[in-house]
This record gives C-alpha cells, structure tokens and sequence, in this order.
C-alpha cells in the first residue's frame, strides 16, 4: 500500500516538475501542442501541459553570426531575429536562406563594373533585408574578407 502511494506521489511531482519551463532573458520558446505552434513563451516561468505541449524551438533574441564561403568572397553575416512570431517557422533555414541571398547578391554585383567594397556590402545588407524582413529576420551587419 505505502510503495503504490509513494510511487503516485513521484509520479505526480514529476509531471509537476515537467509542466514548468523556465525562459531565459534574451530567449523566446515556441511552444508546440499536437505538432501545431500554440504560442511563444517570453522570458520568465511558464506552466505547460505536460505529455501534450512540447518546445519546439529556442529562438535567440541576441545577435547571430554566419560566416560564409562564396565564390566571389568570403565573410561573415551578422544577424538577429527581430519577430520571433514570424520567425519561428523559417529558424530552422535561416543559415540557408542567408548564404543563398550572399550568393545571388554577390552574383548580381558580378555583373556590375568592379564596385566598390562598400557599395558590395551595402547592396548585400540591402538585399538579404528584404529577403529577411518579412521573415522576422533582419540582417545588422556584413564584412567581407577578400573579394575575388
């Protein structure tokens, strides 16, 4: 009788201790129900159904970095997610969708006359934007280490 009561009380608490998710500050967490977004999680403590609401993604609010190999340059994209709303659905191709808007921009400035380096890193910022934006994405800053 006692061991049946002792293992429910475990039970019970483990589905307690399950049912609290902790945010960190500068982080939001998608929250699934049946493989479905619910809702995002601020910073701070959240109870959940246990067995039923899962996480689905940990979307950093702080800035982000990706270096990049094309075959016109080399460098690094420094990004952050600005609508983590949006965001959540693209967080998973989000490093793809950078370096294949660095190489269609870099394409494009290919076929200019020898821009300047800024002008590059400009029309690349400009472009990955408005590739970006309406994906809660925004791109803070590009720098190029050899242009080819």
């Amino acid at each position: 009788m006692m061991t049946v009561l002792t293992l429910t009380l475990i039970m019970v608490f483990s589905l307690a201790a399950v049912a609290v998710k902790r945010v960190p500050a500068g982080q939001v967490y998608s929250l699934y129900r049946n493989g479905k977004p619910v809702r995002l999680l601020q910073p701070g403590t959240h109870v959940v159904l246990p067995l039923v609401d899962r996480v689905g993604h940990r979307i950093d609010l702080g800035g982000r970095l990706l270096r990049f190999d094309a075959p016109l340059a080399r460098g690094t994209v420094y990004w952050q997610v600005l609508e983590p709303e949006r965001a959540d659905a693209v967080i998973e191709q989000a490093d793809q969708l950078i370096r294949s808007g660095v190489i269609n921009a870099l394409q494009a400035d290919a076929t200019a006359d020898q821009p300047e380096r800024r002008e590059v890193i400009a029309h690349l910022k400009t472009c990955l934007n408005q590739q970006l934006r309406e994906r809660g994405v925004m791109v803070t800053r590009v720098e190029l280490d050899t242009a080819a």
